[in-house]
């Protein structure tokens, strides 16, 4: 048996699973955040997660997927295998930090105990949030391994990549939408109810 050809144990289904490191330190950090209290710090953990989850929902839905589309499929499984692995470890982080130090960031804040009708907007944040983190971890994040798992076979479905990538792209273009909403109400909460 040749060692040369034989993965490395982290390496699996074509993804380096040692990603999940700084994924879970990501995490942890944030509770070590929520823990120390500091509501700077947190208010950082929480811009800065949900700043970069949704500029990488707005540019994989509204640049990265146009163009995939009208690549060529040969051309579009290399982006999507380069992609992909990336992705998958950074988005799921993404959607439990941003929403977690949010949530936490407004329990300091007082934001729980505001009265009708300004709570409505911390209803419809709280959502709004709660729908892209689902959507995120169950539909965005299975699809998009789903389609990695095809695109890694030596002779992949171009059809039912085409099926899947059209849901998926769609499924992303809604977190794009939600992420805009959401970045209104956030707007409202910083300039005051």
């Amino acid at each position: 048996m040749n060692n040369s050809s034989v993965n490395p144990p982290y390496l699996k289904y074509g993804l380096d699973f040692r990603n999940l490191f700084w994924v879970i330190g990501a995490i942890l950090a944030t509770f070590v955040v929520v823990i120390i209290g500091n509501e700077w710090i947190l208010r950082f953990v929480h811009v800065l997660a949900s700043a970069v989850w949704t500029g990488v929902d707005l540019f994989v839905g509204f640049v990265i997927g146009p163009i995939l589309r009208r690549l060529e499929p040969e051309t579009r499984r290399s982006v999507m295998l380069k992609l992909t692995p990336k992705t998958i470890f950074l988005m799921p982080m993404l959607a439990i930090v941003s929403p977690t130090a949010g949530w936490f960031l407004a329990v300091q804040s007082g934001y729980l105990e505001l009265s009708f009708p300004e709570i409505w907007w911390l209803i419809v944040a709280l959502c709004i949030t709660a729908a892209m983190a689902v959507q995120g971890l169950f539909l965005i994040l299975t699809a998009n391994f789903r389609v990695f798992r095809e695109l890694s076979k030596d002779q992949p479905d171009y059809d039912k990549v085409a099926g899947m990538t059209k849901r998926f792209f769609y499924n992303i273009a809604a977190q794009g939408v939600f992420q805009i909403t959401i970045i209104s109400i956030m707007v409202r909460f910083s300039v005051g109810l």
